[in-house]
């Protein structure tokens, strides 16, 4: 028999880059359906000839019957039990059809009479006598006949008149006749069961489908060894088209677990690069911020407190002189002057500006009604106004802003002792905050994906940068 061909198979690999092909599914769903629908009608095949040589050769084993053989004991115990329900009334049967033999017998010997009786009268019934009576008496009554024929038609009248009286004997024998038919058809309507008919009629079905198993199994045995070559022949083939099956799922599940596998890996593979990058990429940031505070840490401390504490003390004391030494070190990045203006040959009156000419400038005062003279000038000496931006700065450095002029001294004293204290602990505070930034750097380079040694000489290298410029460097330049 013909095999059913597989689909070509796919290249396991690309050549070129070494990728499993993905499996075409439309294409084995299509081979899959060919090749069980071929080992169906291999196995149909088999299990028809199997059944033949199972009719012909029944098995002794009774735990291994053939179909036909489970089917031919059914029958016979099937019969068997029939017979047994038909044994309970075979003595009442028998007991009736003695009695209907004795009333046949009687209805026949009486019906044999009547038939004699009858066949001595020349009439069938009684009317015919009774008018062949009226008809003698009519010609009698006529008085036309002769003396010698009429003493015979009165003869024979007479004679008639005894017959028609034997008439109801004839009749009674009749009746007696039809009781005893009618006893007979009692007696073997109850002879009729519905029961015990049906039970007749389901035996001799039983024993004609008996009959058709037997003609069957001695036909098939005839031809018991051309049957089991054929069987062996089928046998064969059904395993053939059976390893066709398996070999075609096999291939393309082996493929498609190799392409999912091929799939799932480079998946795994992106995913991990992905996440490699991310770490990268994050802990890099963490590295740059902490790098970026150790360079803000190298700051001197304290440099904005410091820097709205003199903005405040000039504010409240115009008299107050802010050191010139920057409070930031000298990085060499600032802009520096590209030139010097030489005023030496400079002639004529230097003007001055506006704050340095404060105590000649005045405004002038304007004239109002009575009572209102030197308004003006009377709540300057006892107003009192604070900017908001001295607001500000007060409460950055922690400490209450003036609310009037008498408030101004004692604000003065607190911005001056945060400022000296500021001062004193300013190079031991930038240290403290060197320290802090160094070891959340040196955190983030030993959770990063660098090795040791880089990630060492990455925050000796800023170490060293920090330690190069010290405080009195910066308080110097």
């Amino acid at each position: 028999m013909a095999q059913t061909a597989a689909p070509a198979k796919a290249p396991a690999a690309d050549a070129q880059n070494g990728r499993p092909t993905r499996p075409d599914e439309k294409a084995f769903n299509e081979a899959l359906v060919k090749a069980e629908k071929a080992h169906k009608a291999s196995m149909d095949q088999l299990n028809a000839i199997k059944a033949k040589i199972d009719v012909a050769l029944p098995n002794k084993n009774k735990d291994q019957l053939s179909p036909a053989q489970k089917r031919r004991q059914e029958l016979i115990a099937q019969a068997k039990e029939i017979r047994q329900k038909q044994a309970g009334g075979k003595n009442a049967r028998t007991g009736k059809l003695d009695q209907i033999k004795r009333l046949d017998d009687q209805l026949r010997s009486r019906t044999a009479e009547q038939k004699a009786a009858r066949a001595k009268v020349p009439f069938k019934s009684i009317e015919d006598l009774d008018r062949q009576i009226a008809q003698i008496e009519k010609e009698v009554n006529s008085g036309a006949m002769k003396l010698v024929d009429e003493k015979k038609a009165l003869s024979d009248m007479s004679n008639l008149r005894k017959v028609r009286k034997n008439f109801g004997q004839f009749d009674d024998a009749q009746k007696q006749i039809d009781d005893l038919r009618a006893k007979i058809k009692e007696i073997k309507d109850t002879m009729e069961d519905p029961e015990q008919k049906a039970l007749s009629e389901e035996y001799n079905k039983i024993q004609s489908e008996l009959d058709a198993i037997k003609a069957e199994q001695d036909e098939a045995f005839k031809g018991i060894s051309s049957l089991r070559d054929e069987r062996s022949r089928l046998q064969a083939e059904q395993q053939e088209k059976y390893s066709a099956i398996r070999k075609l799922k096999d291939d393309y599940y082996s493929q498609k677990k190799a392409f999912q596998a091929y799939e799932r890996e480079a998946r795994e593979k992106a995913q991990a690069r992905r996440q490699a990058e991310q770490e990268a990429y994050v802990q890099e940031k963490k590295r740059a911020e902490a790098e970026k505070k150790l360079a803000e840490a190298s700051d001197p401390a304290y440099f904005e407190e410091m820097r709205r504490a003199n903005s405040l003390l000039q504010f409240l004391d115009p008299s107050h002189k802010v050191e010139k030494a920057p409070l930031m070190a000298d990085t060499g990045l600032s802009a520096q002057a590209q030139r010097t203006v030489d005023d030496a040959a400079l002639k004529g009156t230097k003007l001055v500006r506006k704050e340095d000419r404060e105590e000649e400038w005045a405004p002038a005062m304007k004239k109002g009604k009575k009572g209102k003279k030197n308004t003006a000038a009377a709540s300057n000496t006892k107003s009192f106004n604070c900017p908001p931006a001295v607001v500000q700065d007060c409460a950055f450095i922690g400490i209450d802003p003036p609310m009037s002029s008498a408030d101004v001294p004692a604000v003065i004293e607190k911005v001056k002792a945060k400022l000296d204290h500021w001062k004193n602990d300013q190079e031991a505070q930038t240290q403290r905050n060197i320290e802090k930034a160094k070891k959340e750097l040196e955190k983030a380079e030993a959770n990063g994906t660098t090795t040791t040694t880089t990630n060492g000489d990455k925050v000796a290298e800023v170490t060293q940068s920090v330690e190069e410029v010290s405080i009195a460097d910066k308080q110097e330049s």
